[in-house]
């Protein structure tokens, strides 16, 4: 398993990207756009049959004379080692099957030593010195709080250790099932959200149309009952129907969701607003303020297509912490968002 442990400058992908590469040279995900990955199968092909963990220094400077001139202007770390069943590794890979948080904490100069980190309970494993250990759990544990969760090094007493973050996908609720709904819940699930899409006629909620979501058939009525909205959750109403456009909007802003998307102009979502005021509902302003409307970025999209990508560039966006917009002549991280501009902090 090759592993971007550090990056300095531009690379195309950050830390905590992993590749796996088999005995006979092939190898699943990839580390770059594809410059990189015959260098790191070199260096795992070695690692395979020695059994010793490397980190590898790979100058993807264009100019530089030992680099490898990918003119990314930037450097990466990437550690190598070989795969070997044990009680630590065993349950971080059935966490990250199971879509689980946990930080795989991993020394990287120092004395050896692993462990798993769980948002709550005991770890897994231990690092060499115990007053190590108990830093890097509480480390561990604030990465994990974090909104912007990222995997990373970072030194540790006189160890320096690297903090693979693995969480869960993020969750999307969309009330309705529309032809629209189709290309957007495909496109979600290729993102790495896990996608619901709730409607009251089942029969649009079919496997040939959904293959890949979690299909509830529910009346408003039953929301509370078969329509769980967890906190950091992506919430999208697009039933095209007033009355279910209504009772799903007010459900999501009664939920802890961190974003509420209405499909359609502003005026739409106001005269929602004045129907939910109708039958006595009002919604505080911190409600409101997670709701976008009309959702997406400025694209001009006309077609559903053209709508799904529009919207879910918002969507990761606000995930990131990024505001959208063009990145022409900027010289700001593509990465990391301005940490001014957090939207989780502002």
């Amino acid at each position: 398993m090759a592993t971007i442990v550090r990056v300095r400058g531009s690379a195309y992908r950050r830390e905590g990207t992993r590749m796996l590469v088999r005995a006979n040279g092939t190898y699943e995900c990839a580390l770059s756009g594809g410059c990189l990955e015959p260098a790191v199968v070199d260096a795992a092909q070695h690692v395979i049959r020695t059994g010793e963990p490397i980190t590898a220094t790979y100058d993807l400077a264009e100019d530089s004379v030992w680099g490898l001139g990918i003119g990314c202007m930037g450097a990466v770390d990437i550690r190598i080692e070989r795969l070997e069943s044990d009680p630590v590794f065993d349950a971080w890979l059935n966490l990250l099957e199971h879509g689980e948080a946990a930080a795989f904490v991993t020394v990287l100069s120092g004395p050896s030593g692993r462990m798993l980190v769980s948002p709550t309970g005991n770890p897994l494993g231990a690092l060499a010195d115990p007053a190590e250990t108990r830093s890097a759990v509480a480390r561990a544990r604030e990465r994990l709080r974090d909104p912007f969760a990222r995997s990373g090094p970072e030194h540790i007493g006189a160890i320096e250790v690297f903090f693979d973050i693995s969480l869960p996908p993020p969750a999307l609720v969309i009330f309705g099932a529309g032809y629209d709904v189709e290309p957007l819940a495909h496109q979600a699930w290729v993102l790495g959200f896990a996608v619901t899409i709730v409607d009251v006629r089942e029969a649009y909620l079919s496997r040939a149309r959904f293959p890949h979501g979690t299909l509830i058939c529910a009346h408003f009525t039953r929301f509370a009952e078969l329509v769980p909205i967890d906190s950091g959750s992506f919430v999208i109403v697009m039933n095209h129907q007033v009355e279910r456009d209504r009772e799903s909007l007010r459900w999501a802003l009664e939920s802890p969701a961190a974003y509420i998307g209405v499909l359609g102009p502003h005026a739409r979502f106001q005269r929602l607003l004045a129907a939910l005021a109708d039958a006595g509902y009002r919604p505080d302003q911190a409600a409101l303020a997670r709701v976008r409307s009309p959702m997406g970025l400025a694209l001009g999209a006309e077609t559903p297509d053209e709508v799904a990508v529009s919207v879910l560039a918002e969507m990761l966006a606000i995930r990131r912490g990024f505001e959208g917009g063009f990145l022409t002549g900027t010289d700001r991280s593509l990465h990391r968002p301005d940490e001014t501009r957090l939207l989780a902090r502002s």
